[in-house]
C-alpha cells in the first residue's frame, strides 16, 4: 500500500468515526457550561480515533474524550404490530481547550 493510499484511508476514516453531532437540550447546555461537545460515533471507534478526528476536522485541541454505549429503545407492540428494538449506538463527549469553539455550520 502506497503512502498516498494510506493517507486517503486515514482521511476517510475520520469521517467514518464521527457520524454526526448529537444536538439536544442537554448537549447544548454542556457545551455552554463545560466546553464539551456530543457526537454519535462509530461503534468500533476508540477514544484516540475520536480525538484525532475532532482535532483534524474542526481544528481544535481535544483535552479528553468520554464514550458510552446507548442501548436501543423497545418500540411498537401496539395492536397487531410486533415490538422491535431500535439500533444501539455509541456516544462520545469531547472536551476541547478553553477559548476554542466548534461551529457545526461552518465545516464543509
Amino acid at each position: 500500500m502506497s503512502a498516498s493510499a494510506v493517507n486517503t484511508a486515514r482521511e476517510e476514516r475520520k469521517y467514518e468515526v464521527l457520524r454526526s453531532p448529537h444536538i439536544t437540550e442537554k448537549a447544548t447546555r454542556i457545551a455552554d457550561e463545560s466546553r464539551q461537545y456530543v457526537f454519535r460515533v462509530a461503534k468500533d471507534a476508540t477514544k484516540k480515533d475520536i480525538a484525532r478526528a475532532v482535532e483534524e476536522i474542526f481544528k481544535v485541541e481535544v483535552l479528553g474524550v468520554t464514550t458510552l454505549h446507548v442501548k436501543g429503545k423497545l418500540k411498537g407492540g401496539f395492536g397487531r404490530r410486533k415490538p422491535h428494538r431500535q439500533a444501539s449506538w455509541k456516544k462520545a463527549y469531547v472536551r476541547i481547550a478553553e477559548g476554542q469553539d466548534i461551529d457545526f455550520l461552518s465545516v464543509g
